[in-house]
């Protein structure tokens, strides 16, 4: 009677010095509801996992830990959706900086951007013990942003605050609400961290706003998006020269179309050029790192290439995309094991990303492992599916998964996968190449 009908006290509460990442864990195998409960022995082993990165060495009391949400869009004309994203984004960016806490991936967090759920179950599938999210209504240059941070565990507001100010506030904003955020997890800040917090790529204001445009289009990779999102990258280049991020973003879109779209020198030569240039302008900047990396791989020149992604790895050893494209570097060159490696952490990074665990399977299949492939691809399928439940015309995830669906003897449904992706973008090169 008590298994199916009451509530398991959680761990802590007869032994208090346990992390509350472990009361999560266990009341995840526990759960009443079998779709709630924790999956797979595999599965179960990444929250362990994660957990022992959580916990130091001597048994400490785990970090908190919190993802940021996107926040709504309250505008009249609702078209502020990548300004949402952009105000997420860069708390997430300030967040990181703070050494005694554990911050979600922009990926993890921003895939449940619409998703009809409670707090405790966004937070369960996340893996983290707070939700920071809120709403933004602009009306020319005013901003009204509303923000609260709530406990996943009972549903209680920690904190909350609303900001009514100008658009030319809102790098202020933005460092209060992480200050704020880290202030009621009952995290202290040094002063090395606060001036972390502090600093902004960027000056102005349009140039922050076109940026957040182009990093909106460029993560939907695919070629208009890629077109647009360089259009957005110059022109904030054009009102601050001197923003790394931006010359960072032209690289990454280069780079983009040199692989994906168009194997044309120019694409080559630009995106070599603006990963120099920003990586002069913030030498500290490991996405510039990562840019630079990418675009010195594409040019055959992988020694150096794999310097920059382990400086970039150094400087933000939570950043899913350095490990995924040192990965992807490792396999070009057919350091087979290595790729491994990488693409599983990449994962372990990021469990709601599919493209790490498929590739990584194939490259299981070529060693003859075939046991590890049929796990990778599983949990590659799983987390498209789970991408796919949220956001059902994400055409990247359709058809990595029809791949993994079909590799897995699932013919028919991967199939349908694949259909469904040449219905919603049938010119996409991808999407053919994959097709095939």
């Amino acid at each position: 009677y008590s298994i199916l009908t009451d509530a398991q006290a959680p761990p802590s509460q007869y032994r208090p010095e346990l992390p509350r990442h472990f009361d999560r864990i266990i009341g995840r195998c526990l759960e009443k509801d079998p779709r709630r409960r924790i999956q797979t022995a595999l599965d179960l082993r990444n929250e362990l996992e994660a957990l022992q990165r959580e916990v130091g060495r001597e048994g400490a009391e785990a970090v908190p830990s919190v993802a940021v949400l996107p926040f709504a869009d309250l505008s009249a004309e609702r078209d502020q959706a990548y300004l949402c994203e952009g105000i997420a984004e860069e708390i997430i960016n300030a967040l990181t900086k703070v050494e005694h806490l554990r911050v979600a991936s922009r990926t993890s967090s921003f895939k449940f951007a619409r998703a009809e759920m409670d707090g405790r179950e966004i937070g369960d599938r996340i893996g983290v013990s707070n939700l920071l999210n809120g709403s933004v209504r602009k009306a020319g240059d005013r901003l009204r942003i509303s923000v609260e941070l709530i406990n996943v565990a009972d549903g209680y507001r920690l904190w909350a605050e609303r900001y009514d100010r100008e658009l030319k506030d809102i790098f202020a904003i933005q460092d209060e609400i992480a200050q704020s955020t880290a202030e009621a997890l009952e995290v202290t800040l040094s002063p090395r961290e606060r001036r972390a917090i502090k600093q902004v790529a960027t000056a102005n204001v349009q140039a922050y706003d076109y940026y957040l445009r182009g990093r909106k289009f460029f993560f939907q990779y695919r070629r208009r998006g890629i077109e647009f999102a360089l259009q957005m990258f110059a022109r904030a280049i054009e009102l601050d020269p001197l923003y790394a991020l931006a010359h960072a973003g032209i690289a990454d879109c280069h780079s983009f179309l040199y692989m994906n779209i168009e194997r044309s020198e120019e694409n080559q030569v630009r995106a070599d050029e603006a990963s120099r240039k920003a990586l002069e302008l913030d030498p500290d900047l490991a996405v510039a790192h990562t840019a630079r990396g990418v675009a010195l791989s594409q040019g055959g020149r992988h020694d150096e290439a794999e310097q920059a992604f382990e400086t970039a790895i150094r400087l933000d050893p939570q950043l899913f995309v350095a490990h995924y494209v040192y990965a992807r570097d490792c396999f070009t060159q057919g350091k087979a094991e290595k790729a491994i490696r990488y693409y599983e952490k990449a994962y372990a990074l990021n469990p709601e990303d599919c493209q790490a665990p498929l590739l990584c399977a194939q490259i299981y299949s070529d060693l003859g492992r075939e046991e590890e492939a049929v796990d990778a691809r599983r949990r590659g399928v799983r987390a498209a599916a789970g991408r796919l439940d949220l956001n059902p015309d994400d055409v990247r995830a359709l058809y990595m998964g029809a791949n993994g669906l079909v590799a897995l003897g699932q013919r028919a449904r991967g199939l349908v996968w694949a259909r469904r992706a040449m219905e919603i973008e049938p010119e996409e090169p991808m999407l053919l190449y994959n097709l095939a």
